[in-house]
C-alpha cells in the first residue's frame, strides 16, 4: 500500500557556529528518511572533526562573557527560546513524527511540548537555586562548568537536546551540540529559534555528523570541559574512554531493560494496560520503557489476556493518520533488529501471545513497522529478558513471591527506570525503594520534567531534568576568608 510522503523535503546546507550559518568544511551529506514511507525527506551536512573544532573554539571564546551574564538576562533569553519553540510547535511535531514515527497526536504533546517545558523550567530554577552560600568564613560559589559537548539520540530528538541545552545555558555554560544524524531536523529549528532570540554568538553551536567523527572529536577535545551523552551503553563507554584522556566531566544517560513489578494485590485491569502503554510508547523506542512485566505466577494467564487485548488495540497505524495505534520504527536497520529479537524469543522458548515478526497488513511495506508483540513464560536468562530491544516487544515474566520479584527486577546490568503496582500504596513504595533504578513509577506515576532522570549501574551516571539536571552543569568553588 502506497502512502504519500507527509513531510516536505528540508535540505540544510550550513552549520550554526559562532552565531552564524557557515559552510561545512567538507562536502558530505547525510540523508534523513521518513519512518512511515522509507522516502528521503531531508538532508544535512556531514560535519567533520574540523567543523567540531571550529564550534568548540567559538564556544570557548564565548564562555567568559556568557558565564558572567546576569541571571535575569539568561532567564529572559531562555524564556524567549521557549516562546520561539512554542510558536513552531506544529512544525516540530510534524518533523519529528516524520523522522521517528511517533503518532502526530503524541508528538504534539511530547516531542514538541516537552522542550518548551525544559527551557521554561531551567529559567525558573535560577530563582530557586542558590548560586552563592555563606558558611561561617567560607563563601561557596556555584560556577558554570565551561564548554559543554552535547551528543543526543534520535528517539526524542528535540526533547533530549533541550534536556541538555536548557540547563547548560541556564548555568552559564556554552554548548556544542551534535544531534543524531538519523533525526537531526528539529535541531535546526532550535538553532533558528536561538539565533532569532538574540543569544550571543558562540553560546550555542550546532554541528551535524556521525558519532565516530563529530561525536568523538567533541568527546576528546581538551577545550571541552564536559560531555553530556544520551544513547546506547556501548557508545557511552566509548565517550567515557575518550573523555578520560582530558579528565573532563561526563554525564551519561544510557540503555535500560526496565522492570514493571505487578504485585499480587494489584488491580490487573488497571496495571496491565498501563504497563503495556509504557512499554510501547514511541513504538518501544524509549530508553526507560517498562519492557519486563513481572507478574505473580498464579495470575499470569489473566495478565496475558489483558496484555494481548491491549497490545492488539495498539495495532500499527500511519503516524499522520486519524486511526490510533503505534507508528513505525525509525529505520530499516532498527526494524530488522527488533524482528531479530522476536525470532530469538521464539527460538529460546518464550511463548508468543500476540504479534510477531510478520509485517502488518494495509501499511506501506517501505515503512519501518513492527507489530506490537507480547511474549509470556519468559525466563530471566532469555535474551529478550536481558537485552534492550528498543521496539514494541513486551516480556511477561512470572515470579513466586515479593522477594523473587525484586530479585528478578534487579537482575540486570541496567538501572534506568522501573514500575511497581499494588493495591496498597505503602507496600508499593516499600518495594519501589528496593529497586535499583533511577526513577520508579508507583501505581502508574506520571513523567515529570522536574524529577531527576538518570540511571544506576550501566544505565549511566548523572541526572537530567529539574534541579539535579541544572546542578550537573555547575562547579562548586570555596572562597576561604
Amino acid at each position: 500500500m502506497a502512502v504519500e510522503q507527509q513531510q516536505p523535503t528540508a535540505a540544510h546546507e550550513r552549520l550554526y557556529v559562532g552565531g552564524a550559518w557557515v559552510a561545512p568544511a567538507g562536502a558530505g551529506r547525510l540523508e534523513v528518511v521518513e519512518a512511515g514511507t522509507g522516502q528521503v525527506i531531508g538532508s544535512v551536512p556531514e560535519g567533520t572533526a574540523e567543523d567540531a573544532r571550529a564550534a568548540i573554539a567559538a564556544a570557548r571564546d564565548a564562555f567568559d562573557g556568557w558565564g558572567a551574564t546576569p541571571v535575569p538576562e539568561r532567564q529572559r533569553l531562555l524564556n524567549a527560546i521557549a516562546d520561539g519553540l512554542e510558536a513552531r510547535a506544529d512544525e516540530i511535531a510534524r518533523t519529528v513524527t516524520a523522522e521517528v514515527g511517533m503518532p502526530l497526536k503524541l508528538s504534539r504533546v511530547i516531542q514538541a511540548g516537552l522542550p518548551v517545558g525544559s527551557f521554561r523550567i531551567a529559567a525558573g530554577l535560577l530563582d530557586e537555586l542558590a548560586l552563592e552560600q555563606e558558611l561561617d568564613t567560607v563563601l561557596i560559589v556555584r560556577e558554570p562548568v565551561g564548554v559543554v559537548g552535547a551528543i543526543t539520540p534520535w528517539n526524542y530528538p528535540l526533547h533530549q537536546v533541550a534536556c541538555k541545552v536548557a540547563p547548560a545555558l541556564a548555568a552559564g555554560c556554552t554548548v556544542v551540540l551534535k544531534p543524531s544524524e538519523v533525526a537531526p531536523l528539529s535541531a535546526f529549528v532550535l538553532a533558528e529559534v536561538i539565533d532569532a532570540a538574540g543569544v550571543p554568538a558562540g553560546v550555542f553551536n550546532l554541528v551535524t555528523g556521525t558519532g565516530p567523527v563529530v561525536g568523538e572529536a567533541i568527546a576528546s577535545d581538551p577545550d571541552v570541559d564536559m560531555v553530556s551523552f544520551t544513547g546506547s551503553t556501548r557508545a557511552g563507554k566509548r565517550v567515557s574512554e575518550l573523555a578520560s584522556a582530558t579528565v573532563k566531566r561526563v554525564a551519561l544517560e544510557l540503555g535500560g531493560k526496565s522492570p514493571n513489578v505487578i504485585l499480587d494485590d494489584a488491580d490487573l485491569a488497571r496495571a496491565v494496560p498501563d504497563g503495556v502503554g509504557k512499554a510501547f510508547l514511541n513504538s518501544g523506542q524509549t530508553c526507560s520503557a517498562l519492557t519486563r512485566m513481572l507478574v505473580p505466577r498464579a495470575r499470569l494467564a489473566e495478565a496475558e489476556q489483558i496484555a494481548a487485548a491491549t497490545a492488539e488495540a495498539f495495532a500499527c497505524a500511519d503516524p499522520f493518520g486519524e486511526r490510533s495505534g503505534i507508528g513505525p520504527l525509525v529505520s530499516a536497520a532498527q526494524r530488522e533488529r527488533v524482528r531479530g529479537y522476536i525470532r530469538t524469543g521464539v527460538e529460546e522458548g518464550a511463548r508468543l501471545v500476540t504479534g510477531g515478526e510478520e509485517p502488518p497488513e494495509d501499511l506501506p511495506t517501505e515503512g519501518f513497522y513492527v507489530r506490537p508483540t507480547v511474549f509470556s513464560d519468559v525466563t530471566p536468562e532469555m535474551t529478550i529478558a536481558r537485552e534492550e530491544i528498543f521496539g514494541p516487544v513486551l516480556a511477561l515474566i512470572p515470579y513466586d513471591d515479593e522477594d523473587d520479584a525484586v530479585r528478578i527486577a534487579n537482575d540486570t546490568i541496567y538501572g534506568l527506570a522501573a514500575g511497581v503496582w499494588s493495591g496498597d500504596q505503602a507496600r508499593a513504595e516499600r518495594v519501589a525503594r528496593r529497586l535499583r533504578a533511577g526513577q520508579v513509577e508507583v501505581n502508574g506515576g506520571r513523567f515529570d520534567l522536574r524529577a531527576p532522570f538518570g540511571g544506576f549501574k550501566q544505565s549511566g551516571n548523572g541526572r537530567e531534568n529539574g534541579r539535579f539536571g541544572l546542578e550537573e552543569y555547575l562547579e562548586a568553588k570555596a572562597l576561604l576568608r
